[in-house]
């Protein structure tokens, strides 16, 4: 599910940065105007990226821990199992 919302995420805002060139492009403005307003979109679409990157990251990393607690569980339940069991003689 986590791989579906990050490929959303990135449609979206690849879709919205391509529309904002546009708009930009086709915007009635010299070139100078132009070029520091898509410059200046670019920087907060970069800073926008790296905010959802560093959220995605921290979300996985928060989900890793979580597995590897849950993972520590499991062993810890069959060293008990396997504790209690009959043991075979050879």
């Amino acid at each position: 599910m986590a791989n579906s919302t990050g490929n959303f995420i990135i449609g979206l805002l690849s879709g919205a940065a391509i529309g904002a060139a546009i708009g930009i492009l086709y915007a009635p403005d010299k070139g100078d105007a132009t070029r520091e307003r898509l410059t200046k979109r670019a920087e907060d679409l970069k800073e926008d990226l790296d905010d959802r990157f560093d959220d995605l990251k921290d979300y996985v990393n928060e989900t890793m821990d979580d597995m590897k607690e849950k993972l520590a569980d499991v062993k810890e339940k069959v060293s008990e199992v396997k504790e209690k069991a009959p043991k075979k003689e050879a």
